[in-house]
């Protein structure tokens, strides 16, 4: 059993690498490879590729791991030690060269993560965190920002690929975007937590992603300052809030009474 701090550089070193991949891939002609929940939820050649080289990178130093990914079977472990790896959160932005993309590595430990690394394919910038550690862009510590009233608030969201859970998102959206600065949907769950930990947005909601989307993101943004929380929407599907600690219990209310999250009872 490595310690929290070398799981959380060896993170930082392979999240880089397959970053470095993805960039290189992106210089050739993207296709779709696939469909998954629906026709517009792609899947690409080198989602399969860069999740192929970060399972043979963790395998090589640590056979004995259990490894989550989004395009590969689970494959189970005998140490306690458990990645959870995304390896383009973000896919549409990688596919038509938007540059809001990135490679997404956790580290559970006995199911707790304590370490999380988010590498910016796009941009080479690296978000880093350890458990009790802080967290960091490219070696800088991060902060969220201070305190402000709801109706100065930036706010991160994303929509669903399945046409039900997209509308009841938009009719939120509807609600509060007249209640707040102003909403933003960047396309990747994980650059959007770490953006709410370096300051640069004031919160984040979104239902339907999944472990692998926020596990990396969620504990960046934790070690900045931030709260999050992870439950239900209201179109049935797993759904995270994240805000800086200072202003968390505001904008989840907020968020809920928009219609975001799903209702005591329902």
């Amino acid at each position: 059993m490595s310690s929290p701090a070398e799981l959380r550089s060896l993170a930082r070193e392979i999240a880089v690498a397959a970053a470095r991949f993805v960039a290189e891939q992106r210089r050739h002609p993207v296709t779709v490879a696939a469909t998954k929940s629906s026709p517009v939820d792609v899947v690409t050649q080198v989602d399969r590729d860069t999740e192929h080289l970060i399972r043979s990178l963790i395998t090589s130093t640590r056979p004995d791991d259990a490894i989550l990914g989004e395009e590969e079977a689970a494959s189970t472990g005998t140490t306690g030690v458990r990645w959870i790896v995304d390896p383009i959160d973000g896919t549409v932005n990688f596919l038509y060269g938007l540059p809001q993309y990135a490679v997404s590595i956790a580290v559970e430990v006995d199911g707790v993560v304590v370490a999380g690394i988010v590498a910016n394919a796009a941009t080479g910038s690296v978000y880093s965190a350890g458990l009790g550690a802080g967290a960091d862009r490219d070696g800088t510590p991060l902060a969220v920002r201070g305190p402000a009233p709801l109706a100065e608030r930036l706010v991160l969201t994303g929509f669903n690929y399945e046409a039900e859970t997209r509308e009841i998102q938009a009719r939120a959206a509807a609600r509060l975007i007249p209640q707040v600065r102003d909403l933003r949907r960047l396309g990747s769950c994980a650059l959007d937590l770490c953006h709410v930990a370096e300051g640069s947005a004031d919160g984040y909601v979104e239902e339907g992603v999944s472990l692998w989307d926020y596990a990396a993101g969620a504990l960046i943004a934790a070690e900045a300052g931030a709260r999050v929380e992870v439950g239900t929407g209201r179109g049935g599907k797993t759904a995270v809030v994240c805000a800086p600690g200072h202003g968390f219990d505001a904008f989840h209310e907020l968020v809920s009474e928009c219609g975001f999250l799903a209702q005591i009872g329902e």
